[in-house]
C-alpha cells in the first residue's frame, strides 16, 4: 500500500501577508526554516523512501531538513509547483478583490474553470501534478512517499484523490504552512488519515 505524504512549504513574507504567490520564487522567513526544522522531526519518523519537491525555492528550502535526516535526495518535479497567478501575482489578495472585482468573483466562484488573468485553473494544475503521481504509485507501489509542494497544488491533489470537485478545493481543505496531510493508497481505493496537521509546529 501507498502512503502519500503531502507537505506544504514554510513561512514567506507573502504567504503570511496574503500576497498570491505562485509563479514568484521568495526564500523562506526566519519563521519558515524553524518550521521546516519541526517539520522534518516527523517525516524523519515516517520510513521514507523518496521525497518528491517542487523546483520552487521555497519548497526546496523546506525539504532541506527532511532530506537531511533521511539521507534521502530531493525528486524536484515542475508538476509540483505552485498555480501561476498570472497578472495577480505579488499582490495583496484584498487589492485584488477591490480593484477588479468581477474577475475575483469569477475566480472564487469556480476556480476549476476560471484561472487568475493570465494564470492557471485547479484542472490545469490537477493536468500537471497527478502525472507526478501516477509515476509513484508506478515506482513506489508500497512505499512511504513525500512531496513538498504548494497550498494549491496539494488542495487540488486532495480534492482530485477523494472525488472532491475540484473548484472547491480553496474552501474544502485547509492546508497551513509546514503542514501534513496522509492519504493511504488501498484495495478499496484512498483513504485521507490526516489533513493540514500542524501539531509539530506547536
Amino acid at each position: 500500500m501507498l502512503t502519500l505524504h503531502l507537505a506544504r512549504h514554510g513561512d514567506t513574507t507573502q504567504s503570511s501577508e496574503g500576497v498570491f504567490c505562485g509563479d514568484l520564487d521568495p526564500p523562506l522567513t526566519d519563521k519558515g526554516k524553524i518550521q521546516a526544522d519541526k517539520l522534518a522531526r516527523v517525516t524523519a519518523t515516517l520510513d521514507l523512501e523518496a521525497v518528491y519537491v517542487s523546483p520552487k525555492l521555497r519548497a526546496l528550502q523546506t525539504a532541506e531538513a527532511t532530506l537531511a535526516a533521511t539521507k534521502l535526495k530531493a525528486n524536484v518535479r515542475d508538476g509540483l509547483r505552485e498555480i501561476g497567478y498570472g497578472t495577480w501575482e505579488g499582490r495583496h489578495e484584498k487589492e485584488i478583490k477591490a480593484s477588479e472585482r468581477e474577475a475575483y468573483d469569477a475566480w472564487v466562484a469556480d476556480p476549476a474553470l476560471v484561472s487568475p488573468p493570465g494564470g492557471e485553473n485547479a484542472f490545469a494544475i490537477a493536468a500537471r501534478a497527478l502525472p507526478v503521481l501516477l509515476e509513484v504509485r508506478h515506482t513506489h507501489p508500497n512505499g512511504r512517499v513525500l512531496f513538498v509542494s504548494h497550498k494549491a497544488t496539494v488542495r487540488v491533489l486532495v480534492c482530485a484523490l477523494l472525488g472532491l470537485p475540484l473548484g472547491r478545493f480553496r474552501d474544502r481543505v485547509a492546508c497551513p504552512t509546514a503542514s501534513l496531510t496522509t492519504i493511504e493508497f488501498g484495495d478499496r481505493g484512498q483513504m485521507l488519515t490526516r489533513i493540514g496537521d500542524t501539531t509539530h509546529l506547536k
